[in-house]
């Protein structure tokens, strides 16, 4: 069984355009090791938003090196890109972005969210990729809640604890429908108050469930509530978490990516000298435009 190494908490919020309030719990500025192949994790909310005829979100920006997954719990966000892909999602639905060569995107609240207003939740989580594929050409994935397989997971007991979305990686025989380029677990788990379960996390692996909604204590004793990580040691082979109470958790696993990872705003690559020609393609049209 994994130890904890430490419990990663950012209570410092800011906003990403104007539609997005996030606090960003990790990133390629902290320390890349700890938690690759993940690069950065913005929780963004909860927030109740006005109605409005106004767009609110952020323009074209690019991306190179890297994915960017966005993952909706309340509201809609629309997206649209340089490679063509683009959509809305709602409350259990993906939005998986390689940007790999380079991408222009932007994301804004759905037009029908806008007008309506309401509650606003989500995460958007960064995946780093490896130097053989951050030239890779770019892509895009919605996956629909009705696209994710769900499973009943049972506690130590065997008794009903919840559910896995699996939205990327195996369990229990299933797969997620999203394409990784390394071996990752991203699961949407849902946790019932009282029960304890565990977790399948291959030694060696990065382990760093998010604590969305909820509060989980660890083997150890350790508590996480809402908008914190738990950071795993590397070696063992599982994890057990027991809900204190209700919990939504966003299941994170990974196999790090051991490469240097030079990052400069919206670019994350091996060396300084990739990021310099980043800015050039960018700034001459070769990543695309909108």
């Amino acid at each position: 069984m994994k130890s904890v190494s430490f419990i990663q908490r950012n209570t410092q919020g800011h906003w990403v355009g104007d539609g997005f309030p996030v606090r960003t719990l990790f990133s390629y500025n902290d320390d890349p090791a700890a938690f690759s192949p993940f690069l950065m994790l913005d929780y963004g909310g909860p927030m109740n938003f006005e109605p409005t005829s106004q767009r609110r979100g952020v323009g074209a920006h690019p991306h190179r090196g890297f994915e960017t997954v966005t993952i909706v719990y309340d509201g809609e966000v629309s997206h649209r890109d340089s490679s063509g892909g683009g959509g809305t999602i709602g409350p259990g639905d993906v939005q998986w972005m390689t940007a790999a060569s380079g991408i222009v995107h932007e994301e804004f609240h759905s037009e029908a969210f806008g007008r309506a207003g309401g509650p606003f939740r989500m995460v958007q989580l960064w995946v780093n990729l490896p130097a053989r594929d951050k030239m890779a050409p770019p892509g895009y994935q919605g996956i629909t809640a009705a696209q994710t397989p769900t499973l009943a997971l049972p506690d130590v007991n065997g008794e009903d604890a919840g559910t896995v979305r699996l939205i990327a990686g195996e369990f229990q025989g299933a797969r997620g429908p999203a394409h990784t380029f390394t071996s990752m677990q991203v699961w949407d788990v849902q946790l019932k108050a009282g029960h304890t379960v565990n977790l399948p996390a291959p030694d060696g692996h990065t382990t760093v469930p998010l604590v969305y909604q909820g509060r989980v204590k660890t083997a150890d004793g350790q508590e996480a509530g809402d908008a914190e990580m738990i950071v795993y040691e590397r070696a063992g082979e599982s994890v057990q978490l027991t809900a204190m109470a209700d919990t939504t958790l966003l299941w994170l696993c990974g196999e790090p990516i051991d490469e240097p990872v030079v990052g400069y705003g919206p670019f994350v690559m091996n060396t300084p000298q990739e990021i310099q020609q980043a800015f050039v393609d960018f700034q001459s049209g070769r990543m695309g435009r909108l």
